[in-house]
């Protein structure tokens, strides 16, 4: 019996006793999602509605799963489809850019109409190598237009119960050294504010740099955040309190972010949320298995294994808040252990974005 194997009939038999941490913790193994790609899932998690790009997206993601298979005859008519849609609702789409960026987004359109070209090209030459790049790059050229769309003012209702909190109202890229290298983050304040902008309040202040991890579940968690001394997160310097902040999560199609409930309570077993656990180094807030609401520092990365994650055993989403994404470097989550530390974490971008209250 191999190692993982052993290890996933243990949490199968022994589930509720894996829940039970000591500190403020995360919940159990969940399943595999459909998308694995952090860029894709933030793509998708973008708070816009422009369906002839996100038709196009969505087309080209689905294309991972042709290229693993070497289905060539596929992935051609695939890409094929996504040029031609291009061309027939490009007007429409650039008519739909907002007046001050409509010329921004023409220029992206003819790079990426290029881009499908080379890809249809790379597909019917079963050229794998260059097909991943281009498509890589026409992603992020869609992602940018997608960018376009954006809402000028914040589009979710924070509650009032919450005003006295940070919150960050959009997105930021921060940078994670750790004693085994370098990761970049992009944490998502569109659909987890109030966490995000703890998070990003607490990295504006210094508060990682230097502390540990402090608990490492081989492919499974890695935590960190609990600061040294006695208490187990952060005490605003104000009110000598620990600041609190609420379970937070967002299922799309809903209109309402959901706060300080459950899937399970709510009834909602095959929901998932717009920011799922479904790959490595989805940034996480970890709370106590007591209350919903005493997350306070410490955040863990969700160490993805799909040999762990068997369909219907979803335990985390819906019962934690994911609130970013690992981008660059997560292959050096797997490396890192309890004898590691963080040895800084600095917002790169988006620092404009966080608000420190309502």
């Amino acid at each position: 019996m191999t190692k993982k194997i052993l290890l996933l009939a243990i949490l199968t038999l022994f589930i509720p006793f894996a829940l039970v941490w000591d500190k403020p913790a995360i919940a159990a193994l969940p399943n595999g999602n459909r998308i694995k790609d952090p860029y894709a899932i933030l793509r998708n998690a973008l708070p816009i509605n422009q369906k002839d790009l996100r038709e196009i997206q969505n087309g080209l993601e689905e294309t991972s799963d042709l290229v693993r298979g070497g289905r060539w005859p596929a992935i051609s008519k695939a890409t094929s489809r996504s040029k031609s849609l291009l061309n027939n609702r490009k007007k429409k789409i650039i008519d739909s850019i907002p007046n001050t960026s409509k010329k921004q987004g023409e220029q992206i359109i003819i790079s990426l109409k290029e881009d499908l070209e080379n890809l249809n090209e790379q597909a019917t030459a079963k050229n794998k190598a260059k097909f991943i790049d281009i498509r890589r790059k026409a992603l992020q050229e869609i992602g940018d237009l997608e960018s376009l769309f954006l809402p000028g003012e914040f589009p979710y209702k924070i509650p009032n119960e919450f005003d006295n909190l940070p919150r960050l109202l959009g997105r930021a890229t921060v940078s994670i050294e750790t004693t085994k290298g370098k990761m970049n983050a992009v944490i998502d304040g569109y659909n987890a504010p109030l966490t995000a902008g703890a998070f990003v309040d607490l990295v504006e202040k210094g508060f990682y740099d230097g502390l540990p991890m402090n608990r490492a579940e081989e492919f499974f968690v890695l935590q960190t955040g609990d600061p040294k001394g006695p208490e187990i997160g952060y005490i605003d310097p104000e009110t000598k309190q620990e600041r609190n902040v609420p379970l937070e999560i967002r299922v799309d199609g809903q209109s309402e972010t959901i706060y300080n409930e459950t899937f399970e309570e709510l009834g909602l077993y095959t929901s998932t949320p717009t920011l799922p656990f479904a790959t490595l180094g989805t940034l996480g807030w970890a709370h106590s298995e007591q209350a919903l609401d005493d997350g306070s520092s410490q955040f863990f990365f969700f160490l993805y294994e799909a040999e762990l994650n068997p369909a219907g055993r979803n335990l985390i989403d819906g019962r934690n808040a994911a609130f970013g994404y690992v981008i660059e470097g997560n292959e050096i989550l797997n490396e890192l252990g309890v004898n590691d530390q963080i040895i800084s974490i600095k917002v790169l971008n988006g620092s404009e974005k966080l608000k420190s209250h309502a």
